[in-house]
């Protein structure tokens, strides 16, 4: 019986990748988008590229990044999933590679329980091109979800994830349902799910 699930934020949760909506107010959004694609594909090392995309908003105003992460769009049935999980009496929670602006504003419209992300330094209100945070690195999600298991005292069986890059690699091999959302390749292969269609009301069929 599963009662933890861990979904991923930027395009499983959220309709793309929050660090590209903040690249587009800065003229960076096809640098960004392409290091992003490249990481996500497994093809180089997260902790280094997310560095590579933060510094390429450096010079940002927060209060423009805190408007967009406001209006961020949801993949179809976000809602409707989480309200879905949290009825059968599921703990949901977001990891995400991305940011604490983002997952925080989302946590307020979706409810889910919880969320660990990273941080954007900023100084004098201006974006410093730097970052901290829980989710820093390629294993970072699967060290928290293996702590999260022991402190509320849950096997792998009573775990689901969602997610869809390589950075999600490393929760997958935590749980016990692992559900490949529209994903790249190299998480499909460690799925015990697939799901193509973009709508994440298929995962009802599985919980």
């Amino acid at each position: 019986m599963i009662k933890l699930c861990v979904f991923d934020f930027d395009s499983t949760l959220m309709d793309g990748e929050t660090i590209s909506f903040f690249a587009a107010k800065m003229g960076t959004q096809r640098q960004v988008s392409e290091i992003t694609k490249r990481a996500m594909a497994g093809e180089l090392d997260f902790f280094e590229s997310l560095s590579e995309r933060v510094a390429l908003i450096k010079g940002m105003k927060l209060s423009d990044a805190k408007a967009i992460a406001e209006s961020l769009p949801f993949v179809c049935g976000a809602s409707e999933i989480i309200a879905y999980l949290k009825n059968k009496g599921i703990k949901v929670i977001v990891f995400s590679g991305g940011f604490h602006l983002a997952t925080d504003a989302a946590q307020k419209k979706l409810g889910f329980d919880a969320s660990f992300a990273n941080y954007l330094h900023e100084k004098d209100g201006i974006l410093t091109g730097l970052f901290g945070g829980e989710m820093m690195f390629g294993y970072s999600k699967g060290a928290l979800l293996a702590q999260l298991k022991s402190l509320m005292g849950l096997s792998a069986s009573e775990v689901m994830c969602v997610g869809d890059g390589a950075n999600d690699v490393s929760m997958f091999r935590e749980a016990g349902l692992k559900i490949a959302f529209c994903a790249n390749e190299i998480l499909k292969e460690h799925a015990s799910v697939c799901i193509e269609k973009k709508d994440l009301k298929e995962i009802m069929k599985y919980v």
